[in-house]
């Protein structure tokens, strides 16, 4: 499990606006491209250094899949992370911040200590 490389999805995703909603429309298709291509790029880096060990794992593949936000938090991703994309991705369908009050009540039954957010 990496929690680096699920904050980073979410967060290179979140900040391009045509991957967005490339994630809202296709996002197995969306994940398998992005951790093909894009999970060995150093984070905001302009050059071709890449590195080849990062992959997500079976559970991660799957909540980013499903758009799981309850499930990626358990796995340690950032919620402001989860947050941002998954406004993004779902508002538009919802009314005025309907879709962030459910957001939270998803996340309800969860108590402390939660899980570790650090990277």
């Amino acid at each position: 499990m990496s929690r680096y490389l699920l904050d980073k999805f979410l967060y290179t995703v979140d900040r391009d606006p045509e991957l967005t909603e490339r994630y809202r429309e296709d996002p197995a298709g969306t994940v398998e491209w992005w951790e093909a291509e894009m999970a060995g790029s150093l984070l905001n880096s302009t050059s071709a250094e890449r590195t080849t060990w990062l992959a997500f794992d079976d559970e991660e593949r799957r909540a980013l899949r499903e758009h799981d936000h309850v499930a990626l938090f358990q796995l340690g991703a950032h919620p402001f992370l989860t947050l941002t994309l998954f406004i993004a991705v779902f508002e538009r369908d919802h009314g005025p911040l309907e879709y962030q009050r459910a957001y939270g009540r998803a996340l309800a039954h969860l108590s402390m200590p939660y899980p570790d957010i650090t990277t």
